[in-house]
C-alpha cells in the first residue's frame, strides 16, 4: 500500500516544526529573574550596554532570551544611526558574543 505524497510532506513539515520548537525555547520574565538570581545568566542590563556600545547612537528594537542548542542567549536587535537593523546573539552566561550580522 503506497502512501499519498500529500500525508508524506504534510508528515515533514510537521516533524521540522516540531525539531525547531524542540531546539530553541524563548524564556519568559519569571524565568530570566530566576536564573539570574541563581547566578546561571548575567543582568541583560549589562548585555545591553556592551551590545549597543558596538554600534554608538544605536536603538534597542527587542531583546529576548533563549535556552537555544543546550545554553541560555540573549537575542537583541539593534537598529543604528545608518538606519541597519542588527541582530546581535550573546551567551546569556558569560556574554560571549556568538553572532553580530544584520537582519532581514
Amino acid at each position: 500500500m503506497s502512501v499519498p505524497l500529500r500525508a508524506v510532506s504534510l508528515s515533514l513539515v510537521a516533524l521540522v516544526v516540531f525539531c525547531i520548537q524542540a531546539s530553541a525555547r524563548d524564556l519568559d520574565q519569571d524565568e530570566a529573574l530566576q536564573l539570574r538570581q541563581q547566578g546561571i545568566i548575567l543582568p541583560l542590563e549589562k548585555l545591553l550596554d556592551d551590545a549597543l556600545g558596538r554600534y554608538p547612537g544605536a536603538k534597542l528594537l527587542e531583546a529576548e532570551l533563549e535556552h537555544k542548542h543546550g545554553r541560555y542567549e540573549y537575542e537583541v536587535e539593534l537598529l543604528t544611526p545608518e538606519g541597519v537593523v542588527r541582530e546581535i546573539k550573546l551567551d546569556a552566561s558569560n556574554g560571549m558574543l556568538l553572532k553580530d550580522e544584520e537582519d532581514d
